[in-house]
């Protein structure tokens, strides 16, 4: 029997692990990953940003967690050899009506305990030469990694300490029995004393087979992207963002430049048919029912039509997202950006339509369950794995009384 099993192998599964391997040196530790390999969704298909915490809203887990994960992801980078770099980000107004968002964000960022720097319309090409806009804010502490090599560097920590990693282990079936519960695998049955539930864009269906109801449904939505030829990727230096939406779950389409050196136009967000759906034509019945048919969905469809729509119309029409890209740098041209991979969002929505807009864990009987860890979850992996440990009772050794 294990003390803990973890379910789920993308970055909050195994920072979990990690933590509970290092809280508890002697627990008996299993984590069942589905997939042949880590970070296959989520945690290995995003931007790659080491978030500042600027957008997020003050005094909430997200904003906490985003600054503090800041400094020790970089940190976990630079201590295990893990390529990164702090080039900090801005974000522009390009219009007079958002002069004012522009400000209001500014002072989020203070608020957020954040070093951030206003930026007149010279000082924005002064950092990126190629960007059109009115104003501008500069956030230094933002930066980029690979998060897959992340999650592998976890992983490893977690075998090190001596935990048990089972991949290609689906869970099937979770039962409750008197010492805690059997999770039934693709590998078999495990028994395990405590359950944590770290699955992501499947962690409602997890808490539902380990008998939670945590309200909040999944509903998935599909990031689209684009990235610059070689030969055009001088436009862009560090990262651009616009100015956003903060009511809207999305923070419009931007330019990252990746780790590796290429650039990343993106992401739309629209509805995804499949929780694990990258591309346009991906479906599955039981994920377009389980959407379609919960009543928070079509209530939060209707409250942001309009960005919906703008959306989608990025999504069929290529002409129509790059010039949401032309309004940050207007000499971009349609030849400039070719198609790349796209990521599905975990985004938790609860009854009345309203976003699930922190992290949400969930406490059950011998249980704990992550039930919604989008962006900065990455970025503020650590923090968040701590925190799932601190709703973790320790497991004394069992003893056998002689009779």
């Amino acid at each position: 029997m294990f003390d803990y099993a973890i379910v789920g192998g993308g970055i909050i599964g195994l920072a979990t692990s990690m933590a509970l391997g290092r809280r508890d040196p002697n627990a008996r530790i299993v984590l069942f990953e589905k997939e042949a390999e880590f970070a296959r969704h989520q945690s290995g298909r995003n931007s790659g940003v080491i978030h500042s915490g600027i957008y997020y809203t003050p005094g909430s887990l997200k904003a906490r967690f985003a600054r503090e994960g800041n400094h020790s992801m970089v940190e976990f980078c630079q201590n295990h050899g893990i390529p990164y770099q702090v080039c900090g980000k801005v974000i522009v107004a390009v219009e007079e009506k958002e002069l004012s968002l522009l400000e209001n964000l500014f002072q989020r960022g203070l608020q957020n305990q954040l070093k951030v720097e206003r930026l007149s319309a010279g000082q924005v090409r002064e950092i990126e030469p190629h960007v059109q806009c009115l104003a501008g804010i500069k956030v230094p502490s933002t930066g980029i990694t690979d998060f897959a090599k992340v999650c592998a560097k976890y992983a490893e920590l977690i075998q090190q300490m001596g935990g048990t990693v089972k991949l290609g282990a689906k869970v099937e079936a979770i039962r409750a029995s008197h010492d805690g519960y059997v999770v039934e695998t693709s590998h078999g049955p495990f028994e395990t004393r405590f359950l944590i539930n770290c699955a992501g864009l499947h962690s409602d269906r997890v808490a539902r087979l380990g008998g939670m109801d945590a309200e909040a449904k999944i509903v998935p939505f599909r990031g689209e992207y684009y990235k610059l030829i070689p030969e055009r990727r001088h436009l862009v230096r560090t990262l651009i963002y616009p100015v956003p939406n903060l009511n809207f779950p999305f923070l419009g389409v931007h330019f990252t430049r990746m780790i590796d050196g290429s650039v990343h136009a993106g992401p739309n967000a629209v509805l995804a048919f499949k929780r694990e759906g990258y591309h346009k034509t991906s479906f599955n019945l039981a994920d377009f029912v389980a959407t379609t048919t919960f009543g928070g969905f079509w209530k939060l469809a209707r409250k942001h039509l309009d960005e919906g729509w703008m959306e989608m119309r990025r999504s069929f029409s290529k002409a129509a997202f790059v010039r949401s890209l032309q309004r940050l740098i207007p000499e971009l041209r349609m030849s400039d950006v070719v198609p790349t991979h796209a990521g599905v969002r975990a985004q938790a929505v609860w009854p009345d339509g309203s976003l699930v807009d922190d992290f949400l864990i969930i406490k059950g009987r011998n249980s704990v369950h992550v039930c919604n860890a989008p962006s900065p979850a990455a970025t503020a992996s650590l923090e968040i794995g701590r925190a799932v440990v601190d709703h973790v009772p320790e497991m004394r050794p069992k003893t056998t009384v002689a009779v």
